[in-house]
């Protein structure tokens, strides 16, 4: 039986519900953006995105209240993937550092091609971004279809758990406080040089590029002085 071409949407829109993606995270209670943002973030046809909100309705995952909107139903959001409440910034960039620039080696040997245009354009989106939400919300979504673009399920479940703690209040806070336009151009310029290496098929440049853009945050967040775990060992042949 054919895939409905509603199907990936639906499933990027679910994995949004339930698990979050590092920012990009519609908790029970809460408005989802129109279909036209939907669009632009799921970077889906509109035809598609309103078919796969019309499934989520129909397994009551969200709610739509005519001139109101469409709202997350209040069982949505899968516990399984909660981080513990009391996950501190210092321990997210740890496992962090431990684990993204793996995930962008491997990202650099698995992407296929619309994996690379759709990382592309979260690149993209975030330098247009015209504030720290908008920059936030296409970060996460940058990093999470490079870690899509791994092919590997298991990996992929653990980055989105691992992503789950960046949902917590500590964490957007000290974001909020430590942003600023400067610091976003040189995210913005650190996750261009990976999206590069992942183009050149190069992963030790990956995940290089990967490791010095988390040296780059951490010392954002925690202060230089801070030391983040070496990630640059060469992996094993």
């Amino acid at each position: 039986m054919p895939h409905s071409p509603s199907e990936p949407v639906e499933r990027r829109l679910r994995e949004l519900l339930t698990t979050g993606s590092g920012g990009v995270h519609f908790g029970p209670g809460a408005k989802l953006p129109t279909e036209r943002e939907l669009v632009d973030l799921l970077d889906a046809p509109r035809s598609a995105v309103r078919r796969a909100l019309a499934a989520l309705e129909r397994e009551e995952l969200v709610v739509r209240h005519v001139g109101r909107g469409t709202f997350v139903a209040d069982h949505a959001t899968s516990a399984q993937l909660r981080a513990p409440a009391d996950t501190s910034p210092a321990e997210i960039m740890q496992v962090r550092s431990l684990l993204e620039p793996r995930i962008a080696e491997l990202a650099a040997r698995a992407a296929h091609r619309a994996d690379l245009e759709r990382i592309d354009h979260c690149l993209h989106r975030g330098g247009a971004a015209g504030d720290h939400a908008e920059f936030e919300a296409w970060d996460a979504e940058l990093h999470r279809a490079i870690a899509g673009s791994a092919h590997n399920s298991l990996l992929l479940h653990l980055f989105d758990t691992m992503n789950a703690a960046r949902d917590l209040p500590v964490w957007g806070s000290l974001k909020r406080r430590s942003s600023s336009p400067q610091r976003r151009a040189a995210y913005q310029r650190e996750h261009a040089a990976v999206v590069a290496a992942l183009h050149d098929r190069d992963p030790a440049a990956a995940a290089s590029a990967m490791a010095e853009h988390l040296r780059q945050v951490t010392a954002g967040l925690l202060g230089p002085d801070w030391s983040a775990p070496d990630t640059e060992t060469s992996s094993p042949q």
